[in-house]
């Protein structure tokens, strides 16, 4: 695998993962159009396994890995869903997995990857560093480490959603993904621009979640404090080593969205178009819902990754209407 994934390696990966994934429907709402003021089709991966898009990037990863390697286990950290990808995928093959998770993780997302075999370590993401805790575990086990998101192998695994995306709607002016450590933006980028060059790609981050946006801007990687963000899975401080000269290259930029945007497009999304969304995987949505895009677009794709969400924070969000686009 090269340093950095092409649109081949991304091809021959979704054809690897085929029966480990689900081929997540592209739909459509008329409302949301009218809201937004542009045609949008959402590809549904709160509807993949796992209930997110990490698993096409832990599919590929533990499924390239040699069977000597895979038989003494695999280690990530997550604060949910790349870890409940991991241990899906660890026990599709039967090897142990363990997941650093931060103790504030949603509940839900705790009790999920559990229930897929793996041993959960939670950390203090205030004081302590997951990834040197997870270095720690995988050297004393002999284990391999699964990155969520800053290796050749995560990004390819990424990028097959936009190509799907694209297979099923070709003639698309724009691609919007969340941003976090920037594996899915830097995956969607090589695959959409490997099939229609035109296209531009944004990644969407919220506004207090900024890193990407403030390190394009200074031409290098910048880290921020921890962001307070109700986005637990956009929490990262310092895009990626592998992924940032990618999404360098073939990204557009990068649209930001607040917290009230993220909620109010929550609420949209289950009152309007009946999809359960997370606040991570509801801020590709709520950029094109409040108008960060130029008007010239005409057909967005969007990436819904992730429909994980405890039902306290949903019924918080619902129940405690902010901004607009409320019933």
């Amino acid at each position: 695998m090269p340093a950095e994934p092409t649109f081949e390696d991304i091809q021959r990966a979704a054809a690897q993962i085929r029966g480990l994934i689900h081929r997540t429907p592209v739909m459509t709402s008329r409302l949301f159009n009218e809201a937004a003021g542009v045609s949008c089709f959402f590809k549904c991966e709160n509807l993949q396994r796992g209930g997110a898009f990490k698993m096409r990037g832990a599919a590929y990863f533990v499924s390239s890995l040699p069977e000597s390697e895979r038989r003494r286990g695999v280690v990530t950290y997550s604060s949910g869903n790349h870890g409940q990808a991991v241990a899906i995928a660890a026990e599709h093959f039967g090897v142990p997995a363990t997941v650093v998770m931060p103790e504030d993780a949603p509940k839900a997302k705790i009790d999920s990857t559990r229930a897929h075999g793996a041993t959960i370590v939670t950390y203090d993401r205030s004081r302590e560093i997951r990834e040197e805790i997870g270095q720690a575990i995988a050297k004393e086990r002999g284990a391999s480490i699964v990155p969520p998101y800053d290796h050749p192998w995560t990004i390819t695994g990424q990028g097959t959603a936009a190509m799907e995306l694209l297979d099923d709607v070709p003639d698309l002016d724009a691609v919007l993904v969340c941003l976090g450590g920037g594996g899915l933006l830097a995956g969607s980028a090589i695959a959409a621009r490997g099939m229609k060059p035109s296209i531009e790609v944004f990644g969407v981050e919220p506004e207090i979640a900024n890193d990407w946006a403030l390190s394009l801007k200074a031409n290098e990687r910048v880290e921020i404090a921890q962001p307070p963000t109700i986005a637990d899975g956009l929490r990262t401080q310092k895009p990626g080593a592998v992924t940032f000269p990618i999404v360098q290259r073939l990204a557009t930029g990068v649209l930001l969205v607040s917290e009230d945007e993220i909620r109010a497009t929550i609420r949209f999304l289950l009152t309007r178009t009946k999809l359960v969304v997370e606040p991570s995987g509801a801020v590709a949505a709520a950029a094109a819902l409040h108008k960060k895009l130029r008007k010239d677009f005409e057909r967005v794709g969007i990436v819904i990754t992730g429909g994980n969400i405890d039902m306290e924070m949903l019924s918080s969000i619902c129940g405690s209407p902010t901004g607009s686009f409320v019933d």
